[in-house]
């Protein structure tokens, strides 16, 4: 009994290991997988420390026009008496007392009143780039969800080379034993019987082949989602069903300049590089503010002095700006050509980007009635040979050989749908309409 047991753990641990090491298999839809790449984007989570860092910006340009309060004080020991010679009439240094140590204290209160604008252009300007680094995080989202799109289609087309694949190899090995057949019968020669296994290898390559990209093309999809390097990631082909009928050019070109981002994140860019140059301008202007503050004092035997309140209007002007150029000034009306003319270059990009991705959404569509006629034709081949060869009037190789055909007729329209699926995502992400569920 006790042998009986050991055995049975021993088994339990060994199915214990294997499911351990076998590879998790995951079945995920475009959608939840989009989801997922999002929720694990390494670049997203860079933009949003980027969004922390112009909020810190913004929160900065606010500080700027609350008052400043400072403090200060400090004590000091004299271990040599100094030398003191009051000035007042009528009063003499001689026999003074020993001074020893001295502590003093001021507070000092300043509140801006004007600055020539430059707090509230900063302010301003922060506010633009906040939102600038939000609408490249939004366009960032849109171009990760199409990527992953695109491997996930990838993988599901290597998928459909292996199906093909092995459905051809299996016709090729049995027109192999038949081949075996013939030859041993004499009626084929040798040579006939190894060009078919010469096939059948190379059909071998080529699985082998598939898999490999099927195995790369998933580790892809693990690292874009964020799942375990060992998950098969199993496929929903009902994408390749998705899709709207597709309107003029114009409308999407359109649809890019109300919706891009990217766009928009310039924009905001180029709003707040114009508040930098006002910004500028008002260095040369003088600044006011109120001041106030206390100050104490205390010498022993000497001196003691306190409630000593001042309050007052401060004024501050740099005489240098007088013969020194703005150079704040040229640098930020440099800026601003330079996002003038990224302007103009991105909005001739969309044009572009729109045109071609609106040809190849349009030649997407064109090869799916293509590929289905070659798949009706394909499948009447068949029809045909196989009724040639029930009456004898066909070789297994034909037969084979349309059979092969017809399967890989019918992958291909599968495939070709999901080309078009992923062009017509890849025509929204352009147009930056495509949305994320």
């Amino acid at each position: 009994m006790k042998r009986i047991n050991n055995s049975v753990i021993a088994l339990s641990l060994f199915i214990g290991m294997a499911n351990a090491n076998a590879q998790e298999k995951k079945q995920l839809t475009l959608d939840e997988a989009v989801q997922l790449g999002i929720q694990n984007s390494k670049s997203l989570k860079i933009d949003a420390a980027k969004i922390e860092e112009a909020t810190a910006d913004l929160l900065e340009a606010k500080n700027k026009q609350l008052p400043e309060l400072k403090v200060s004080g400090s004590y000091m020991y004299l271990p040599i008496k100094p030398n003191i010679d009051l000035k007042l009439p009528g009063v003499s240094a001689a026999g003074g007392p020993e001074v020893h140590q001295v502590a003093y204290g001021s507070v000092n209160l300043s509140v801006p009143i004007y600055n020539g604008g430059r707090i509230k252009y900063g302010i301003q300007s922060a506010k633009y780039l906040v939102e600038a680094s939000k609408l490249s995080t939004e366009n960032d989202k849109i171009a990760i969800a199409y990527n992953v799109a695109q491997a996930y289609n990838n993988l599901f087309k290597a998928n459909q080379s292996i199906k093909v694949l092995e459905e051809n190899l299996t016709a090729s090995q049995k027109r192999d034993d038949t081949f075996l057949k013939l030859e041993n019968n004499g009626v084929i020669a040798r040579n006939d019987r190894l060009k078919a296994n010469l096939q059948t290898s190379n059909i071998e390559l080529q699985l082998l082949e598939a898999k490999n990209n099927y195995n790369i093309a998933n580790i892809n999809m693990d690292l874009l989602l964020g799942l375990p390097d060992n998950t098969e990631i199993e496929v929903d082909q009902n994408y390749i069903d998705e899709g709207a009928e597709v309107k003029a050019v114009d409308f999407y070109v359109n649809e890019a300049r109300e919706n891009r981002k990217d766009l928009k994140a310039l924009a905001q860019q180029r709003k707040a590089a114009e508040l930098g140059s006002r910004s500028a301008k008002a260095e040369n202007l003088p600044s006011i503010a109120f001041t106030g503050g206390y100050v104490a004092a205390d010498i022993p035997k000497f001196l003691t002095l306190y409630n000593a309140v001042n309050v007052g209007v401060g004024v501050s002007y740099n005489l240098s700006n007088i013969w020194k150029e703005n150079s704040s000034l040229r640098q930020s009306q440099a800026r601003e050509k330079q996002l003038a003319a990224n302007d103009e270059l991105l909005n001739d990009n969309i044009k572009l980007d729109v045109n071609r991705e609106y040809q190849n959404t349009d030649y997407s569509k064109k090869r799916i009635a293509v590929y289905e006629k070659a798949a009706e034709q394909a499948n009447e081949n068949y029809r045909i040979t196989k009724n040639k060869y029930d009456n004898g009037l066909s070789t297994m190789t034909e037969l084979l050989d349309a059979d092969a055909a017809q399967i890989s007729s019918n992958v291909g329209v599968i495939n070709a749908k999901a080309d078009a699926a992923l062009a017509y995502r890849k025509l929204l992400q352009t147009t930056g309409t495509l949305t994320i569920k």
